[in-house]
């Protein structure tokens, strides 16, 4: 019962995060040429939505400590969906781009708000079924909003031609998702008990360091991260040498979040069977993105597209899973926390490196990829022999 009550707990989670990626992620397909249409210039959107990367990331460590400080998992959850789901609809009612960033901030915040929490009381359910498989089903439901939020916005924009209808729409996705938080609080108020070994959920952290094998984890977890690139660096690529038709490069994109939802669940699996020697498969594969990608044919981009997905899916599943699994329950929020900043800040320096080094030598590009990956696996070696 207790098992069954757990994958009840991470499916309504999974409809959370897919109803919630309907919108917010519906809502970034467009708010680039939103921004443009209000006024600002291409800087001032570069710098929109680089700023609200960088607050979503870095007060994720602040509030993963604060979830752990004062054990409120589930208000900080909340609150940080509220606010990061009903920014959105309100970009309808923008009258100037300045309204519009500071809405565009206030989703990011409302995101790192409530990743850090949502994520510890996710753990908890994933004890029973396996930290893998758990988040790895999580992360399936999740891509499936991505999937479908650029796809409803595109079908509105198509239709009617109207900015401010599509983010009026996206209300509705919004307040579903919302809806679907509270029944999840109503009918698990703590799910601290669904772990294995229930958690006192009134204990303070123990004070004590997080474990010496999670810093090396987060080592690994960077040079992971670094050695990516956006998706819109390889959809550049493909457009400035006409590998494929620019009508193909969404289809690509949809191609890549297929492998990723599919990943999660397969590599999720795995994890709980072989632990981080799947997490070192899957850098294996996915360090070859790079050179298919930059250096190959169509079939070989593409092939090359896939391996990225893969890589991604393994990202979004396996490294949340490891978190729980090397670290004790009353600390998770600081790991989490503390991992998502780390990880974010490493992603982005990683792709504005390989993207200058791009501009210049496109092999160095390939080089420093695959050189800050194979860094990573070096770096799982260690963490394997301190586990």
């Amino acid at each position: 019962m207790k098992r069954r009550h757990a994958v009840i707990f991470i499916l309504l989670f999974g409809m959370v995060s897919l109803l919630a990626d309907v919108t917010y992620e519906g809502a970034r397909s467009i708010t680039g040429p939103y921004l443009a249409l209000l006024g600002a210039g291409a800087g001032i959107v570069g710098a929109v939505a680089g700023a609200g990367e960088l607050i979503g990331y870095s007060l994720r460590f602040v509030f993963g400590y604060l979830a752990d400080r004062t054990r409120r998992y589930w208000a900080l959850t909340i609150v940080g969906y509220a606010l990061n789901l009903l920014a959105v609809p309100l970009l309808a009612l923008a009258g100037s781009w300045q309204v519009a960033a500071l809405l565009i901030m206030l989703e990011r915040t409302g995101k790192a708000i409530r990743t850090p929490a949502r994520d510890t009381l996710l753990s908890h359910a994933t004890e029973q079924t396996g930290h893998g498989w758990g988040f790895g089903l999580h992360e399936a439901m999740d891509q499936i909003g991505a999937l479908l939020g650029p796809l409803v916005v595109a079908g509105i924009l198509a239709r009617m031609g109207n900015y401010r209808l599509a983010f009026a729409t996206l209300a509705a996705p919004a307040v579903l998702a919302m809806a679907v938080v509270f029944a999840a609080r109503l009918l698990y108020p703590a799910p601290h008990t669904l772990a294995e070994r229930a958690v006192n959920p009134s204990a303070e952290p123990d004070g004590r360091l997080l474990p010496r094998a999670f810093w090396i984890y987060l080592v690994a977890s960077a040079f992971i991260a670094a050695g990516y690139a956006d998706f819109p660096l390889l959809a550049y690529h493909f457009e400035r040498t006409d590998l494929m038709p620019a009508a193909w490069i969404p289809l690509t994109y949809a191609v890549a979040m297929a492998t990723d939802a599919l990943t999660a669940l397969l590599f999720g699996r795995l994890y709980d069977r072989f632990g981080l020697r799947v997490l070192s498969l899957s850098v294996v594969l996915s360090l070859l993105f790079a050179p298919l990608v930059f250096f190959g044919n169509f079939s070989l981009a593409l092939l090359g597209v896939m391996l990225w997905g893969v890589g991604l899916g393994a990202q979004e599943s396996i490294l949340r899973a490891a978190v729980a699994s090397l670290v004790p329950s009353a600390r998770r929020g600081t790991a989490y926390g503390t991992f998502n900043a780390v990880y974010g800040f490493a992603w982005f320096a990683g792709s504005a490196i390989i993207g200058v080094l791009y501009d210049n030598v496109i092999w160095l590009a390939v080089i420093f990829s695959v050189l800050v990956q194979v860094a990573a696996l070096i770096t799982l070696q260690l963490i394997r022999q301190e586990a």
